[in-house]
């Protein structure tokens, strides 16, 4: 077996500047974090409040199209159920028409919770949006959806 070596600094740096994975990910951290305090009053992530979000329909979607649109495994959605669950903000049930399945479904406070968390959202998010100015969030999205 031959003896690797570490990239030299000038890839390091190549790679600290040009990565498209790392500079993602460290702006979906801090994205996060501005949300996650937004939020912090109402005791929801921003993954919870998402998580909502996507439960406020007129039929409860199933698991798997959640963690479809969340881009997430059925695991970590599940993971993610347990905190909400145990609030009384969701309900996990049997669909009725493929016993295989599960459905959730948004609770009346789980309801009443994402009412007043919307406009906290809306707060934060116009506040994200200035910083980046509307135009680049708007292509931002557009670019981000190419991934998705």
């Amino acid at each position: 077996m031959s003896k690797s070596t570490s990239p030299s600094l000038a890839v390091v740096h190549h790679i600290r500047d040009n990565c498209l994975c790392l500079h993602v990910q460290r702006a979906a951290r801090v994205v996060a974090r501005h949300f996650d305090e937004a939020l912090r009053p109402l005791e929801l992530t921003n993954g919870q409040f998402s998580l909502l979000v996507s439960l406020n329909r007129s039929k409860p979607p199933t698991i798997g199209y959640t963690s479809a649109l969340l881009a997430m495994d059925r695991t970590t959605l599940t993971a993610n159920l347990k905190p909400l669950e145990r609030r009384g903000l969701v309900k996990v049930q049997v669909d009725k028409a493929d016993r295989r399945s599960r459905l959730m479904v948004l609770t009346l406070a789980g309801k009443e919770l994402l009412a007043a968390a919307v406009p906290i959202w809306r707060k934060a998010h116009a506040a994200a949006e200035r910083k980046i100015g509307k135009a680049n969030a708007e292509r931002l999205r557009t670019d981000l959806r190419k991934f998705a």
